[in-house]
């Protein structure tokens, strides 16, 4: 296992211009890392060795400590631990049924009430003048299955996102040995749930090693799972679904303040984070990595945002290694 990665300042890149009329009119910065699925770099740019909260990102890896536990779940509830869904009746009933087959309610879920993610459906709750819902939190799957977990295990679960608890150190552990990495810091990301911080590399160590494992283990079957049910993973309407669907046998997560995993059947794995955390240039950047990466350009059209007068143009170390591609 190599050493923590340093907390620092990120020495990130730009990688995306806006531009209206021709004139450049904002720029995001990022970090990008591209491994092989041997592990060796086929593409970096930016600081993608500094410290950095994998956000939601991080839930495969989380599904995948629980499922080392001995947590059995079918493969449309396993992507769905794995998942930030959209609140679509498909994520409640899933959530829903992780509980009530342990024995446990909404009320126990640990994550805060919220109306679901997509705007459709929130907008719908609204109208009807529904109340907010811990089942509707995009964290739901995750949180139902970890006291699922607890359940099976005979730990206690009104503690179960301290991290001490015998859970989350079991998470902890995952996070380290699929990444090759020491966890740097401890956090508590925005469901409460405890985040454990990596480098880009190091995260792009560990979504490869999920992607690429062997059928039946614990990495084998989250990836599995999240190959067939993509909609659980995020919902019907969502671009990472989307893009799941587009290339075949890619696994995407994506994560807030601009962080996106993804990884082919191979195991070439890509780890984006963009500077000021906009959604608006996390799959822009990605559809142009997996270019780089060899994936057909036409399957990546819907995500590459639009180019030339107006609309988003890739730059820097980035866009010079897609010209040396073409």
């Amino acid at each position: 296992m190599s050493a923590a990665a340093p907390v620092r300042v990120p020495d990130h890149v730009p990688l995306l211009h806006m531009l209206r009329s021709g004139m450049t009119e904002g720029v995001h910065y990022g970090s990008v890392v591209v491994l092989a699925p041997d592990g060796s770099t086929l593409f970096e740019a930016g600081d993608v060795d500094a410290a950095f909260y994998p956000r939601s990102a991080a839930k495969p890896m989380q599904a995948v400590a629980m499922n080392r536990l001995g947590l059995a779940l079918p493969p449309r509830l396993l992507a769905l631990s794995a998942a930030s869904h959209s609140g679509e009746q498909i994520h409640l009933h899933g959530a829903e049924q992780i509980l009530t087959t342990a024995g446990f309610h909404t009320r126990d879920l640990g994550n805060p009430e919220d109306f679901p993610y997509d705007p459709v459906q929130r907008d719908r709750w609204l109208a009807t003048r529904r109340s907010p819902s811990k089942l509707a939190h995009n964290c739901s799957g995750k949180h139902a299955a970890m006291l699922a977990a607890c359940h099976l295990r005979g730990w206690s679960t009104a503690d179960y996102l301290d991290p001490g608890h015998p859970l989350q150190q079991a998470i902890a552990e995952t996070v380290e040995d699929l990444s090759g990495q020491p966890v740097a810091r401890v956090a508590v990301d925005g469901c409460g749930a405890p985040l454990f911080a990596v480098s880009q590399r190091g995260l792009a160590t560990a979504i490869s090693r999920i992607a690429r494992a062997a059928a039946g283990s614990s990495e084998g079957l989250v990836a599995q799972a999240i190959r067939a049910h993509p909609e659980m993973v995020a919902g019907t309407r969502r671009d990472v679904t989307k893009l799941m669907n587009a290339v075949p046998g890619l696994i995407a997560k994506d994560g807030f303040e601009g962080v996106q995993v993804a990884a082919l059947a191979d195991g070439t794995s890509i780890v984006v984070k963009v500077a000021d955390g906009s959604d608006r240039a996390r799959q822009p950047v990605l559809a142009a990595v997996l270019t780089l990466c060899g994936v057909d350009a036409a399957l990546l059209k819907p995500f590459a945002g639009t180019t030339g007068e107006d609309g988003l143009k890739i730059v820097g170390a980035l866009a010079e290694r897609l010209r040396e591609v073409k």
